[in-house]
């Protein structure tokens, strides 16, 4: 009876063809012996965590950087280096620095899965003494590091995942580091060649040049973490990891590199790029020409205790900082240099760091909005590990997952202060849509006056003898009302003299989308910006027509030719709105009043069926 409970339990097994065939003969043999069952299986542990999952490569040697900078190292370096043709290119990648190194006592903890010289320490990068092991593994199947505390004294240790998936011991040990006076070629090429990528020398900066020993470089302590045969990489060239790795680690520890870090990638200086536009170091600024603001504005620094734990008595302090881009200067600069160089519209409003290191970058509506106006602002929020469980930091610090109370207090504590500052920048973004030729119509404009010879009907009677010797100035004080951006008051007067047909805009939360008046012979049309008309319809049409002109300047196109279009035909359907209403609202008190509320309904169901 117990021999055939034996064979039942053996014949679950259901492993698949590439399972470790050692972890196999363990299990088979803990079930048929009945044998102590080890907490942990080594075989098929070190294959599973090779599945942990990093965002990307660059975000798994990111674990690896926060070990350097917890050493203490002030020269990092990445290294992809690509062997092989393009069909079989074979990428290794490692990760020096120049850190106090470890003993070999100390090395041999660090190669055990949880070991740590400083686990639960919160108060750096590192803390729980998986993330060297699982990210290197997420990337090739064998982990070999070199660490050393005096010259030429080099030792190693390493994890191959497909010899410790042979091993048939239930225990499976780790073996002591050994010593060596030198680094093996392969890994000491690394630091005296140039990279298949960048393609130009002059653009990296050996580690070893020239006549250089690369003993005396190594110099007294530091530590290479070296993952050859890469099968696991989120891209296959070597250009796209090196350019993906820069981009990212130069945003990730900007701090560190302002405070004179240096990290390489590929024997590139990476420099630091700031979301926030803040640092006086960082990439951005060598794009801007003399004369422009060349960093954003700190509108007000916050410091908000948050609790631990929530309804918990103990806090720490979490500090938020929100700067404003110098729209007014910046808005106007071309488009490659906004979105290619400065990288505005990247969509990274929010910047959250941890211990100076940052965890997650992105948009965060909750805390914002989605409106476009995000761009132009940056929030930063600082807080110390003891704050990890409050925002959700996970052990491969993948982003943040705040807490409700936590996203509760931030919102409490800037909340109207970004309601405010969403809305001058919508008002801001309006005068920019709202900005028209000086003393020249708009093509809609012009074309509805054209058009008024073709009416059956007129809009009202002539004017007596004493309104038309009124006009002038009656024009002249409408003309300095109805004023655009960088128009002087006789330009507008000229351009209320051409038309009949006058476009305004206007921001006012409390308005109908549009309203219109007409005076002295002059039918006005005010589209409000604040209206989700403007923002949803409106504006995006704008912007759509301006693109697919090419490089965006309409000025040498003919009336005809600018008349036609979305954008024109929606100005002109409001335009006749206009006209049709001053109609039947000339000396007519009743139709002005339905028609006045007809507006204000239609408006607020508008308004409603939009953002609902």
């Amino acid at each position: 009876m117990a021999d055939e409970i034996i064979d039942q339990e053996t014949s679950v097994l259901n492993w698949g063809s590439d399972a470790p065939r050692g972890g196999k003969a363990v299990l088979n043999r803990i079930v048929k012996e009945k044998a102590t069952v080890p907490l942990f299986f080594a075989q098929t542990l070190i294959q599973s965590l090779r599945d942990v999952g990093y965002n990307n490569t660059t975000s798994a040697l990111c674990e690896h950087v926060d070990n350097s900078i917890q050493s203490g190292a002030t020269e990092i370096r990445v290294y992809f280096r690509q062997t092989g043709n393009r069909d079989n290119a074979v990428i290794d990648a490692a990760v020096y620095d120049n850190g106090s190194g470890m003993a070999p006592t100390t090395l041999k903890v660090a190669m055990a899965f949880g070991g740590s010289m400083s686990f639960g320490n919160r108060s750096g990068i590192a803390r729980f003494g998986m993330g060297m092991k699982t990210a290197a593994l997420s990337m090739s199947p064998v982990l070999d590091v070199y660490s050393w505390q005096e010259p030429n004294a080099y030792y190693n240790m390493t994890l191959d995942v497909d010899a410790i998936g042979r091993e048939r011991t239930n225990l499976v040990g780790l073996p002591e580091p050994t010593l060596s006076t030198e680094l093996p070629d392969d890994l000491a090429d690394l630091f005296r060649q140039p990279m298949v990528f960048p393609k130009n020398p002059s653009e990296q900066e050996l580690f070893v040049e020239g006549g250089e020993y690369l003993e005396e470089k190594l110099g007294q302590s530091g530590t290479i973490v070296y993952m050859p045969g890469c099968d696991r990489l989120t891209y296959r060239k070597v250009q796209t990891l090196v350019d993906h790795a820069v981009k990212e680690m130069g945003r990730v520890y900007r701090r560190h590199i302002a405070q004179g870090l240096s990290l390489y990638v590929n024997n590139r200086l990476v420099e630091a790029t700031d979301p926030t536009y803040s640092l006086s170091s960082a990439r951005h600024q060598r794009f801007l020409e003399p004369g422009i603001a060349r960093s954003s504005r700190l509108l007000f620094s916050r410091e908000v205790l948050v609790p631990v734990k929530e309804n918990g008595q103990e806090s720490r302090p979490v500090t938020i900082k929100v700067f404003r881009l110098p729209i007014e200067e910046w808005y106007h600069l071309p488009k490659k240099t906004l979105k290619n160089d400065l990288h505005v519209f990247s969509g990274l409003t929010v910047s959250i760091l941890r211990n100076d290191r940052e965890v997650f970058a992105g948009p965060m509506p909750k805390l914002t909005t989605r409106h476009t106006v995000t761009h132009w602002y940056r929030i930063q929020i600082d807080f110390g590990g003891e704050l990890d469980e409050a925002f959700g930091v996970a052990a491969n610090k993948q982003g943040v997952r705040l807490k409700g109370y936590v996203e509760e207090a931030i919102k409490r504590a800037i909340g109207d202060e970004i309601t405010t500052l969403n809305d001058e920048i919508k008002r801001f973004q309006a005068a920019q849509s709202a900005a028209r030729k000086p003393a020249q119509p708009t093509a809609s404009e012009t074309r509805a006056s054209e058009a008024e010879g073709f009416q059956p009907n007129e809009v009202e009677s002539k004017l007596s003898e004493a309104e038309q010797a009124d006009l002038d100035a009656n024009l002249r004080g409408l003309a300095s009302t109805l004023r655009r951006q960088d128009e002087t008051d006789e330009e507008a007067y000229e351009r209320i003299q051409k038309s009949r047909y006058i476009l305004d805009l206007k921001h006012d939360e409390y308005w109908p989308f549009y309203d219109v008046r007409h005076k002295f012979g002059r039918i006005i049309l005010t589209i409000n910006t604040a209206h989700p008309f403007f923002t949803e319809l409106y504006e995006p049409l704008q912007k759509l027509e301006v693109s697919g002109g090419g490089d965006g300047d309409d000025s040498a196109l003919p009336v005809e030719e600018e008349s036609r279009g979305p954008i024109a035909a929606l100005e002109l359907l409001l335009l006749s709105l206009a006209r049709t209403q001053s109609r039947m609202v000339a000396h007519n008190e009743d139709a002005a009043k339905v028609l006045e509320n007809f507006r204000r309904e239609w408006s607020d169901a508008y308004r409603i069926q939009m953002t609902v």
